[in-house]
């Protein structure tokens, strides 16, 4: 059972301190995922702009599959152990590991099969052509065998998140990250002893990194050092418990879907401009991506605070722990965003020397780096919505970002407008959703059912 609530610090600790110490290991973990983020664009660049602009394509994708696993269904996941946890119910936090287990692997296994088979098709939908497609699909096919490693390893890190420790998963992804940039360099560009294997050598390092990531994962939560234990043995299926993460986790996947599809739609608008502008745009929209990791730092630390607050029954420090993390977040991807705006090459060049492609990337940054603050928001009042429970109201939000960004660029491409317009229609969506997840937050009542 768990130690009583006054020796607890999620439950009674300082906020805002409470907080910057479960964010730091995140931080840590993120801005390694970062770094790959990076390398993997250097590698790809080395390869060539029909390789960038591949990546473009297939990009939405890898971070959909992110997006979902350690955001979307593993806030669910760490939701409802904190939940359990904050109410004085290990047993049940336990049974809650190993249906999230099940819920991974199975969700893992679609995942993979899905982009095996229709993967082709959609990056032709997005406008991939000729050099651009080969590159995109060859990249695919390598990653399509890291997805159910990516499911599992960030599922099974929610299960330690929920109960508060975010040490041991932190440094597992850091490690991961660490082995993923070295395999993937490796056998991209063939350093050293390795053979150059181009896209699909570049996707290599994600399938060794997250399967040893998910082996050490599943050793810790069955080795009895954990505070939730994964026990296979003696824990019959409820499908209560399928239930009470789903209804979290499944309905909060419908908002990284959103946000995949929002990149989508502005990657075929973006397309019709020509190869260069496309890998501009990706160099550009990469950024947003490296942002989010800082979001998802805060954001998962405020999961089991406001999880565990909500399973004690203290809804003013839940709400409190939501707007905290939510400023906080939105103050550190402003300061970002404002400052790539202001000197967008600093970014643009470590990928790439291409004139054409720096200009694309430099519009887009210059507009969408000044609503960078709003996206911060609503991204960690998302999470945070997760620890209660209640996530209705960010992911009509994220409907909100997703129609400003259909009615807005078909509405000017129809028009034939400029390429620099489909910026400001993204600057746009992300103020939208900002203040519309905000709104819906308060607006929106928190408490048990």
């Amino acid at each position: 059972m768990l130690a009583p609530a006054q020796q607890n610090p999620l439950l009674t600790g300082p906020i805002l301190p409470t907080l910057v110490r479960l964010s730091l290991p995140n931080m840590a973990a993120m801005v390694a995922t970062s770094l790959v983020a990076i390398a993997e664009t250097s590698y790809v660049g080395a390869l060539g702009t029909p390789a960038l602009a591949g990546l473009a394509l297939v990009f939405p994708i890898v971070m959909l599959q992110q997006m979902m696993s350690g955001g979307a269904m593993g806030g669910g996941v760490s939701s409802s152990i904190a939940r359990a946890l904050g109410a004085g119910d290990l047993r049940r936090a336990n049974a809650l590991a190993m249906h999230a287990a099940i819920i991974g692997l199975a969700a893992g296994l679609c995942m993979a099969a899905l982009i095996l088979v229709f993967g082709p098709r959609l990056f032709a939908v997005l406008g991939g052509r000729a050099a651009a497609l080969e590159q995109g699909v060859a990249y695919a096919r390598v990653y399509a065998f890291a997805i159910v490693g990516v499911w599992m390893a960030n599922t099974l890190a929610s299960i330690v998140r929920g109960a508060g420790n975010m040490r041991v998963p932190s440094t597992t992804i850091f490690v991961a990250a660490a082995a993923q940039i070295t395999i993937g360099g490796a056998f991209g560009l063939g350093l050293g002893p390795f053979p150059r294997l181009g896209m699909g050598g570049v996707a290599m390092g994600q399938v060794a990194s997250f399967t040893a990531a998910t082996a050490f994962l599943l050793w810790f939560l069955m080795s009895g050092r954990a505070r939730v234990q994964l026990a296979w043995a003696g824990t019959a299926l409820d499908g209560a418990l399928f239930r009470d993460i789903l209804r979290v986790g499944g309905l909060a996947c419908i908002s990284p879907l959103q946000s995949v599809a929002t990149v989508l739609v502005l990657t075929r608008l973006v397309a019709q401009f020509g190869v260069p502008a496309l890998a501009g745009y990706g160099i550009g929209a990469r950024l947003e991506f490296l942002l989010i990791p800082i979001s998802f730092a805060i954001g998962v630390a405020c999961v089991p605070m406001v999880g565990m607050a909500i399973g004690a029954n203290d809804v003013p420090r839940a709400r409190k722990v939501a707007w905290t993390g939510g400023l906080a977040s939105a103050a550190m991807l402003g300061a970002v965003g404002l400052f790539f705006a202001a000197c967008p090459a600093l970014w643009s060049r470590m990928f790439t020397g291409d004139p054409a492609v720096l200009e694309s990337a430099r519009v887009y940054l210059v507009w969408s780096g000044l609503a960078y603050a709003f996206y911060g928001l609503g991204l960690c009042l998302y999470f945070a919505s997760q620890g209660a429970g209640r996530v209705l109201g960010p992911v009509f939000a994220g409907t909100v970002r997703l129609a400003v960004v259909i009615a807005g660029g078909w509405w000017l491409a129809a028009r034939g407008a400029p390429q620099w317009t489909m910026f400001v229609v993204v600057a746009l969506s992300m103020v939208a959703y900002g203040l519309t997840t905000a709104a819906t937050i308060w607006l929106t009542p928190w408490g048990r059912r």
